[in-house]
Order: structure tokens, then C-alpha cells, then sequence
């Protein structure tokens, strides 16, 4: 018998979202709304659509295992040199080539409580050792992050918003960080959420930062659509870069991401379209949540984040929310235990997500002990 070892034993794996197909052969429902996993809620790229059409026939041909037309693309739209840029299959993927490339099992990835789960994942599989800061008002505490290195520590991670809680730090507070930081410490800053978060005043553009320990993330998971190709791209200095690719999968992203990727960097009405319906989806909600008495945290993403009275209620709620059909999600996982996290939608989304939840989240109040929290947390 193989011998598991156990790192892997020990594994918590990701666990996404429900999908809708899956909740409607259990629960026999006709209308299910999903805003579990910050997708975005118009569907993909048009442009993106027509490029995997005219495509779909290249199936048979190998990738470009450089990715030249995408990363020429990133170039071309952010004014960054082509040997600062590597491509691959999403965020996940390029953490955990970051992370077997820059760092050995038994060296420390340094993050925070309460932030992306795939890097608690990427970190734990590959026998690094993870540690964590607690959160500070639900956003990352740089100066404790700063205090915590040691010289176990090779790589930082930060998420700037922060998944789950939708918190951002400031380009001030970010350099302030980052020149503390000794030199041989790489740091990883993860833009999932930037093209939402750069109408914010302060927000740190990561790309437009240059050290020689930086390496800025992306995903066109969000904005654009693109959840379902998993594609995603790497910006640094070259030799970070160069070492990187060395790394990955030789033929990734896939040819159909690829092309995609390309047509959505340039579908700047569709980027447009999709953050002026995030901001009228997020103030609705926040509107109903005030009234409900909802505790939520302010955002710079295209989600919000709930905060219920307790784990157990934070539980119940997202089942309950989901027995009537609407897919949230309980972001425990994540290290916020009474945290409910939802995405915008649609309007005709909005609306009956915000009926569900006011039906449900009157019920359970009324029967549950007092002291819930009754704030909003900025």
C-alpha cells in the first residue's frame, strides 16, 4: 500500500460553491439564484465568446506554451514590458508555482486570518508552513504581517480588496509595508478585485509598483467573466518572472483561455457595463441590509460580506437562504466563522436574492438570542 503522507492526509481541499445544476436535482427547484462565488453576473465577455467560436476548430493544435498574444495583450493595456509578464491557468495556479518556486517545505508563507483560501491550500499541500495575523476590523494588519517575519519567512501574501471580507489598504499604508519588508522575502499582492477597487481613492494599482521582491496576481475570473477557462497572469521583475515560467505547466493557459483572455482585455464597454451594474447591485443591498439590520463590511470588490451573530446562525442562514434557492456563501472556510458572503447580481438577481434573505433573516431573528451585532463595519 502507498504511503499518504500527511501533509496530504491533513489536507482541507477547496470547497467551491454549491452549483446550481446541483442544488436543483437535490432541493426540485425551478428558480435558483447563485451569488456564492463573486462570478460575474452578466455572463462573460461578449468579445470573449466570439473569440473561443471562431477558435473552437484549433482544439487539435498545441497552445503557445508562452502565451505571446495574451501576455502582448497585458502588455499593450497596462504599459508593462513583455518579460515582466507570465500567464497561467488562474490565481490558484499561479500561487502554488509561486509558492514551489520561491520558497522549500519547511519555510514559512506569512498571510492573514480571514484572506483567500487558495493560499492557505497551495501553502499546506506543498509542506510549507502557513502562518497567519488576525484580521484588524476585518482588513489586513500590516504592521502585525511586518512584525511576524522571521527569518523562516520567504513569502508574504496579500490580497488587496481581501476575499473574503471586501477590505482594502491604501497605496500609503501598502508603501509603508512593503520598504519594511527585508529583501529576500518575496511578497505576493493578489488584484482579483482591482478593476473594482481602483475607483476608490488610495487604492495601490500593484502593476504600477516595481521591487525587486513584488509579484502582482491577476485573474479575468471576475471582471470579465472568464471563472469557467481559468486564466490569469503574473506581473514582476524579470527574474522573478523568468524563474516563474520555468515553473508552470508548459501549455497553459489552454488555447480557448487564451483567446478569450485576449478578446476580454479589450472589451472595455463590457468591463464598464459590469462595474456600473456592481455599483447599483451593491447599493441596493446595502440599503435592504440597513434596514434588515444586517451588519455588513464595507466593500471594494463585487461582494459583500455579512455578519451574523454567531458561526451556528451564520450556518443556518446560508442553508436556509439555500432551501429557497439562493446559493450564498458561509465563508468559515475562509477564517470569518460568522461571516455570509454575497455577490452582486443582476437587478432581477438583486431583487430576489433580497426577498429571500429579508424572509429568512426576519425568521431567524425573531427566534434567535439577543445580541446580534447591529453595526456596519467600515
Amino acid at each position: 500500500m502507498i504511503k499518504i503522507l500527511d501533509r496530504i492526509k491533513n489536507l482541507r481541499p477547496y470547497k467551491a460553491g454549491k452549483p446550481i445544476a446541483e442544488l436543483a436535482r437535490e432541493k426540485n427547484l425551478k428558480k435558483i439564484i447563485k451569488l456564492a462565488s463573486n462570478e460575474n453576473p452578466l455572463g462573460p465577455s461578449p468579445k470573449a465568446v466570439d473569440a473561443i467560436k471562431k477558435n473552437v476548430w484549433n482544439l487539435h493544435r498545441y497552445v503557445d506554451p508562452m502565451a505571446n498574444e495574451m501576455v502582448m495583450a497585458i502588455s499593450k493595456k497596462y504599459n508593462i514590458q513583455p518579460q515582466h509578464i507570465v500567464c497561467g491557468h488562474g490565481t490558484d495556479s499561479l500561487l502554488a508555482d509561486i509558492v514551489s518556486a520561491f520558497s522549500e517545505p519547511g519555510d514559512e508563507v506569512l498571510t492573514s486570518e480571514g484572506s483567500f483560501i487558495g493560499i492557505y491550500v497551495s501553502t499546506n499541500k506543498q509542506g510549507r508552513v502557513l502562518k497567519q495575523v488576525p484580521l484588524k476590523d476585518y482588513s489586513f494588519d500590516l504592521d502585525a504581517i511586518c512584525n511576524a517575519i522571521s527569518e523562516k519567512t520567504k513569502i508574504v501574501f496579500l490580497a488587496n480588496p481581501n476575499n473574503p471580507t471586501g477590505t482594502m489598504f491604501t497605496g500609503s499604508e501598502f508603501e509603508q509595508f512593503i520598504n519594511k519588508v527585508p529583501d529576500n522575502v518575496l511578497v505576493i499582492l493578489d488584484e482579483a478585485y482591482e478593476a473594482y477597487a481602483k475607483e476608490f481613492e488610495g487604492y495601490p494599482v500593484g502593476v504600477d509598483y516595481w521591487y525587486d521582491n513584488l509579484l502582482v496576481t491577476r485573474t479575468l475570473s471576475k471582471v470579465y467573466g472568464l471563472g469557467g477557462l481559468r486564466v490569469g497572469y503574473t506581473v514582476g521583475p524579470e527574474y522573478l518572472i523568468s524563474a516563474l515560467a520555468k515553473q508552470k505547466l508548459p501549455f497553459e493557459p489552454n488555447c480557448l483561455a487564451q483567446v478569450a483572455a485576449v478578446a476580454a482585455l479589450n472589451d472595455d464597454d463590457f468591463l464598464n457595463e459590469t462595474v456600473e451594474a456592481n455599483r447599483r447591485s451593491l447599493k441596493t443591498m446595502k440599503n435592504k441590509f440597513d434596514q434588515l439590520g444586517i451588519p455588513y463590511v464595507e466593500t471594494a470588490t463585487n461582494f459583500l460580506l455579512m455578519l451574523m451573530p454567531s458561526e451556528s446562525f451564520a450556518e443556518g442562514f446560508s442553508t436556509n437562504c439555500l432551501n429557497k434557492g439562493l446559493i450564498l456563501r458561509h465563508v468559515e472556510p475562509f477564517g470569518v466563522p460568522n461571516g455570509v458572503r454575497i455577490n452582486s447580481g443582476t437587478d432581477e438577481e438583486t431583487k430576489y436574492a433580497l426577498e429571500i434573505i429579508e424572509e429568512v433573516y426576519t425568521n431567524m431573528s425573531s427566534s434567535a438570542p439577543p445580541g446580534k451585532p447591529t453595526t456596519t463595519v467600515s
